[in-house]
């Protein structure tokens, strides 16, 4: 991707990079397949704040560095330094909690661009997203019953809330690899399409996106989050009152009046 001159973000492994109206959170551990390790996972929530302090980063872009995959899960290679003990344990644990509860709960939208391997912890990250465009040939799976692992409540009802019941036992039961077709066809991702023509998708997507007014995208998406949780939980205050700053925003009178002047509206998420 053209990283533009723009700085960047973040620590090595996870790398924060601005490019227009997208944010660009690369996961950069090429060599392990951008398993991520305790250092990306403590970064995370500093890239997302970033992006989500900066009004003009419309759309949240995550990517995996080369190109043998998105994100292969955790660095196992790092458990016996960074999970020897249960201390060491609760701290990484930590770590990942904070990161993931960024990552669902940052109000811009975001995609997931997945190229090649989307595995176990990866593709429970593209779960925190937004959208998932693919390529052909990525692969899909949550290994925990190969492995021994158990997977937690929150992993397992947000594969449900995207695929339903059914698929999602299937996907944890029997720990196998899904093909992009399959993937496209249950509802784990929105788009398939070549390597080539990737990232052009994805930041064709973030130019629909960033081109439509933040206020109404933003109340959107939190009208979603709302509905996933259950009945008593759901705070619809947040979203009536995101709807209503839609409609007492200087935007929604720049909206009608490029309607009536049949002109593309500029808006400014105010």
């Amino acid at each position: 991707m053209d990283d533009g001159g723009a700085m960047d973000l973040g620590v090595e492994r996870l790398i924060g990079r601005k490019d227009g109206q997208i944010g660009w959170m690369i996961f950069n551990n090429p060599e392990r397949r951008n398993a991520v390790s305790l250092d990306m996972w403590r970064a995370i929530p500093d890239v997302l704040a970033a992006f989500e302090a900066d009004p003009e980063v419309r759309v949240v872009a995550f990517v995996g560095a080369g190109e043998r995959a998105f994100v292969s899960g955790a660095d196992i290679s790092q458990f016996e330094a960074e999970r020897s003990d249960a201390s060491a344990e609760a701290r990484y644990s930590s770590a990942s909690a904070a990161a993931n509860i960024a990552m669902a709960g940052i109000s811009k939208p975001t995609i997931a661009m997945i190229r090649g391997y989307c595995i176990g912890g990866g593709l429970a990250v593209a779960l925190t997203c937004d959208l998932r465009v693919c390529t052909d040939d990525s692969r899909f799976a949550i290994p925990a019953a190969r492995l021994g692992l158990g997977y937690g409540f929150g992993g397992v009802k947000a594969l449900i809330d995207l695929v339903g019941p059914a698929i999602a036992k299937e996907i944890l039961f029997t720990a196998r690899q899904f093909s992009a077709e399959e993937a496209l066809r249950v509802g784990l991702v929105n788009r398939v399409t070549t390597r080539d023509q990737l990232e052009p998708l994805v930041r064709e997507y973030a130019a629909m996106i960033g081109a439509n007014a933040p206020l109404t995208i933003r109340a959107a998406k939190l009208a979603a989050r709302e509905a996933l949780r259950d009945p008593e939980k759901r705070r619809l205050a947040d979203v009536e009152a995101a709807v209503a700053a839609c409609f007492d925003s200087a935007d929604f009178k720049e909206g009608r009046t490029a309607f009536m002047e049949k002109r593309t509206p500029a808006f400014r998420g105010v």
